[in-house]
């Protein structure tokens, strides 16, 4: 099977803007989940929604003239990886006009808010309410249990994906059923669904390749990683690499030749990083196309209790 970061450079290699390439990847990728999956009863939405036929031309152009979105970017600056995914989207169904409104909020009488729409989307069915959500979850399933999707975990162990899940289908997604919220929409939501994005990482490259098998409902070409200690990472066969800043996590990374670092560098870069604790890493292995430098493969750096940390989650989780 064609690797995520294969598949990506194939078609859009000739974009250059970073921005641009995000977006690209969050129009084309393929979602986590299986939107055909009967388990998810219609409630995941695909990306694209205007004609996909001319995509190519509107991301060239884009890319040749970004001011536009670096002018969106730079009038709402956020260091979270949801909201800067959220921008990217807003700016696509903004200038496609399928968009009708952005984060519109549900409030409690004004002492609390009840609830925000990420998107609400104008379609000839009517007013779609749409869920965007950017994740990233490393698998660490029990070695006697059955594997479902609360083993797929947040780097930061915050949350998981079944539990993200839970949330959106069971509580997000039913918003405009708020009595409250019928004051503010602009007319009748006709659905709801989610987008559900990211990058799924395995301990083994085994398990990495085998993982839609064992996993429900997840689509058989999601994008997918590895996990590796730093110890991992200093036997690793590379010579050049980049570690990503969370904002270009998105899409497969693409650089000159001189952004890229040896692996000295990265390793002395990760020791000094984790020499305090912090949260894991994401490193691209880089190597050479027509002059670019492009990611290969990727993977999640976590620190040496990470996975002693994850079993006490897993412990503390209500069935």
């Amino acid at each position: 099977m064609e690797s995520a970061q294969a598949a990506f450079h194939r078609q859009w290699q000739h974009l250059h803007n970073p921005h641009v390439r995000a977006l690209a990847w969050m129009l084309t990728a393929p979602g986590l989940l299986d939107t055909h999956d009967v388990s998810w009863e219609g409630k995941l939405a695909n990306a694209v929604f205007s004609d996909a036929q001319v995509l190519p031309q509107w991301l060239a152009e884009l890319d040749s003239n970004p001011a536009p979105l670096l002018d969106l970017l730079q009038r709402h600056p956020s260091r979270r990886l949801g909201l800067y995914a959220e921008r990217l989207y807003e700016f696509y169904l903004t200038a496609h006009g399928l968009l009708a409104a952005h984060g519109l909020q549900v409030h409690n009488k004004g002492a609390s808010t009840i609830g925000e729409f990420d998107f609400l989307l104008q379609t000839k069915a009517g007013l779609q309410h749409l869920e965007l959500a950017t994740k990233f979850y490393l698998f660490h399933a029990d070695a006697a249990g059955v594997p479902d999707l609360y083993d797929y975990l947040g780097p930061n162990l915050a949350d998981s994906l079944g539990a993200k899940l839970h949330k959106i289908m069971g509580q997000q997604l039913q918003l405009s059923a708020h009595p409250l919220a019928r004051q503010v929409l602009p007319g009748a939501v006709q659905s709801a669904q989610a987008l559900i994005l990211g990058w799924l990482f395995y301990r083994d490259e085994q398990t990495e390749q085998t993982a839609d098998n064992f996993s429900a409902g997840l689509t058989q070409n999601h994008c997918r990683g590895a996990i590796w200690t730093q110890a991992e990472v200093r036997s690793l066969d590379f010579e050049h690499a980049l570690l990503l800043d969370r904002l270009e996590w998105l899409a497969p990374a693409q650089s000159d030749k001189n952004a890229v670092q040896e692996k000295g560098s990265i390793l002395n870069d990760m020791q000094t990083y984790f020499a305090t604790p912090s949260a894991p890493l994401m490193l691209a292995l880089m190597q050479e196309n027509q002059g670019l430098m492009q990611e290969y493969r990727r993977g999640m750096v976590v620190p040496d209790d990470w996975f002693i940390q994850a079993d006490m989650v897993k412990l503390k989780r209500i069935p």
